[in-house]
């Protein structure tokens, strides 16, 4: 166990002194405790590093604001621990981080193994709705629909205790962390950067997985050169839990395996050999070859466009999300474009991106401002951006309330309604 600044992170180790290190990354809202079933067979030959993610499992409340912060805090711990190289498997968001791991740091990497993770976990948009709802409602409503996602149904119901540790794992969770890490998980996207993972990789996926599937995986073995698949039948997205012996073996046969060796002459910086093909390790028949996977698109590039475009355009999906943003370009035309490229320099790349004012201020003056002119269809676009930008229900309301002050009853009347549908449709968990 650790005391932990905010610039690490909560850890355990078990196992020999003298071994290899190998590092199990948890998923989001779960704790080091996901593992507990491989560790058994894990410490027969490695050293077991687990951590925790900020605010899970009693672990100090500090948020990270992305996947790379977490890679640099695990760093940081383990340089304080005199680890400087080691085997690494994680699941979901802790796969997210191996990747980083893998394109950042390449030579910390012996081998990697990355289980229930995607390359991009489903839609940005999707992970700060999530965030919505944790923030108006706690976090009650997510942990209930935990075993869902995490497991299949026959496990669930044959697994009683296991299913309510589920739902108590996350609803002990620190919701502003819980929500930072859905902020994480909505900017991660490595999809152009695969071909330059170099350490010889196993991508694990339940056959039952919901969140991140089969074809996720596919996408990541289509990526990395030195990747080779198992899929595991009857399991869902937390296949170490749900099927913990045949991930066990997985993890044994692929990390005694394919651990890269470190040249002796290295510099900090490993060239990889080319590797040869290995043997599958599937503990279910290989899927057929699949096409091979489009690089991620770029965002929208306009002929002479200045510097600030870029800015801009990343700003307006943060803020308003990318289903609008893509609906706005896709109804974009010759007439429309240049005010589409106005709107997105100057607006989004040039004022929402000033340091000045932070996001939930801006949303405050914005919504005012949409209430004075009576810009109902702008505020109920405007209104999802605040919960996004983290004002609450309570928050937005107030504003609405000194608007009616300054701009008028009836105005504010209008707004009101137009904010009352959108926060119900927004904070209203799924069923």
């Amino acid at each position: 166990m650790s005391e932990t600044p905010p610039n690490t992170l909560q850890y355990r180790f078990d196992g020999p002194e003298d071994a290899p290190v190998l590092i199990l990354g948890p998923s989001l809202g779960t704790t080091w405790h996901m593992w507990d079933r491989q560790i058994p067979e894990l410490t027969k030959q490695w050293r077991v590093f687990r951590f925790d993610l900020p605010g899970h499992g009693g672990a100090p409340a500090h948020p990270a604001a992305s996947v790379a912060d977490l890679a640099t805090r695990l760093l940081a711990t383990l340089e304080g621990l005199g680890v400087h190289r080691f085997g690494y498997a994680g699941c979901a968001l802790g796969g997210a981080v191996g990747i980083e791991l893998a394109l950042r740091h390449p030579e910390r990497l012996a081998s990697l193994a990355l289980i229930a993770a995607s390359p991009r976990f489903g839609t940005a948009d999707e992970f700060r709705q999530r965030g919505v709802i944790v923030r108006t409602n706690g976090l009650d409503p997510i942990a209930r629909s935990a075993p869902e996602r995490w497991f299949t149904g026959g496990f669930a119901a044959a697994q009683p205790a296991i299913t309510e540790w589920a739902v108590q794992m996350v609803r002990t969770t620190d919701p502003g962390c819980y929500i930072a890490a859905c902020e994480a998980l909505a900017s991660f996207d490595v999809r152009a950067g695969l071909g330059s993972v170099g350490v010889p990789t196993l991508v694990l996926v339940g056959s039952e997985d919901q969140v991140t599937g089969p074809a996720e995986a596919r996408t990541l073995v289509a990526g990395i050169p030195d990747a080779r698949l198992a899929v595991v039948p009857g399991a869902s997205h937390l296949v170490p839990v749900e099927q913990p012996a045949a991930v066990t073996d997985l993890l044994v046969r692929h990390f005694s395996t394919a651990w890269q060796p470190l040249p002796e002459n290295a510099t900090g910086h490993v060239v990889l050999p080319a590797a040869a093909p290995a043997a599958p390790v599937a503990v279910a028949p290989q899927p057929a070859p699949v096409a091979a996977i489009a690089p991620a698109a770029a965002p929208p590039q306009t002929q002479g466009a200045p510097d600030t475009y870029d800015a801009g355009i990343k700003v307006r999906r943060e803020v308003l999300g990318d289903a609008h943003v893509d609906r706005i370009l896709e109804q974009t035309d010759a007439f429309s474009e240049d005010f589409q490229e106005l709107v997105t320099r100057y607006a989004w790349g040039e004022v929402w991106d000033r340091p000045g004012l932070d996001r939930r201020t801006r949303s405050c003056v914005t919504i005012t401002a949409l209430v004075a002119g009576g810009h109902l269809d702008e505020l109920a676009v405007h209104t999802r951006a605040a919960l996004r930008n983290g004002l609450t229900p309570d928050e937005i309301k107030e504003v609405l309330l000194q608007a009616a002050v300054y701009c008028g009853v009836p105005a504010a009347s209008r707004a009101f309604r137009v904010a009352q549908q959108v926060v119900r449709e927004e904070t209203t968990p799924p069923e």
